[in-house]
């Protein structure tokens, strides 16, 4: 007797696990067009590609300074996996926020945002000027202080998960990059 209400408790369990393991490969199998496929872009003439600092850094340029300028600007292509790295929203408050107003008036006031769609792919973008006030080193407490600066960024949806384009530098040099900037935006795609 002991023998049968083991073989039927094993084969209730068989059969819990297995409904519950096709219930969840239901639930998270995702639209054919996310399983395969990789973003693709295409970096303009005069960046200077450097190799990128961390696995999260799909991408990093240098964009040279324009005349009178401090420094050069920077862009990196951020992307942190499916369902990672935070809500549009949340990242475009984000960047707003890493820019200060001289006058102390509210940076969310003066950014200019605008959500489009580039081949097929859903881009909202972001762009402010004032104090570049971002931390160093997330986590690390230093702060940039750079005065005069301008911030564009952008989230692109992709059936992979978000990607995160971040733009920051001098007021001069984001102005001179502008169209190139516009164009490295226009050549993201999903195949």
């Amino acid at each position: 007797m002991n023998r049968r209400i083991y073989t039927a408790l094993f084969l209730s369990l068989l059969l819990s696990a297995f409904a519950c393991s096709s219930s969840a490969n239901q639930t998270n199998q995702q639209p054919s067009a996310s399983a395969s496929g990789e973003i693709r872009f295409k970096a303009p003439d005069g960046w200077v590609n450097e190799k990128t600092t961390s696995a999260m850094r799909v991408a990093q340029y240098k964009l040279p300074k324009a005349d009178g300028d401090p420094e050069d600007a920077s862009l990196v292509l951020y992307y942190f996996g499916a369902s990672q790295g935070g809500s549009v929203q949340a990242n475009v408050e984000r960047w707003i926020n890493q820019i200060k107003q001289p006058d102390g008036s509210n940076s969310q006031d003066k950014a200019k945002t605008e959500t489009t769609t580039i081949n097929g792919l859903k881009v909202t973008m972001v762009d402010v000027a004032g104090t570049y006030t971002a931390e160093m080193t997330p986590g690390a407490g230093d702060r940039h202080n750079a005065t005069n600066y301008r911030l564009r960024a952008a989230v692109v949806e992709t059936p992979k998960g978000n990607y995160f384009a971040k733009l920051v530098g001098p007021a001069n040099t984001i102005g001179k990059w502008e169209q190139a900037y516009n164009e490295y935006l226009k050549s993201f795609e999903f195949k």
